[in-house]
């Protein structure tokens, strides 16, 4: 045998890319495509949002969510995640999972009826990252 470590290029990325995709299609029932990208304004100014894309299995991955330091605490990340939920539920969605680092949303994902279903934590570096799901019914 004589494998060789190598550095790949763009074209080869792809080429592992699409491999992977195709091996997938062999275990993936539902693929949906779709994307959530919401904001909430107060008066012209844009304090909070949301991205969030479609995955394998009706899976709705949040990416990012923020609101303005000033506007936490005041229901705006309430109001911004029920409108991610219900858009997520009109793409057919059945579930949603997102993942906060332990000085972000823990309390508040949880308040909004996330499960954490996994953690790791680093204490070299002082953080830990959690991993959280909803169930859409």
């Amino acid at each position: 045998m004589n494998y060789k470590v190598i550095e790949l290029n763009d074209l080869q990325v792809e080429d592992i890319e699409n491999r992977l995709d195709e091996y997938d299609k062999n275990h993936i029932n539902y693929d949906i495509p779709g994307s959530i990208k919401v904001g909430v304004l107060n008066g012209g100014k844009l304090i909070a949002g949301a991205d969030a894309s479609m995955t394998a299995f009706k899976i709705l991955y949040v990416s990012t969510v923020f609101v303005d330091e000033n506007y936490r605490n005041n229901k705006v990340g309430t109001m911004l995640m029920k409108e991610v939920e219900k858009r997520a539920k009109s793409l057919g969605a059945n579930m949603i999972r997102l993942d906060t680092f332990n000085w972000q949303g823990r309390d508040f994902y949880r308040s909004m009826g996330y499960e954490e279903v996994g953690f790791y934590e680093n204490k070299d570096d002082g953080f830990s990252e959690h991993f959280f799901l909803k169930r859409l019914l």
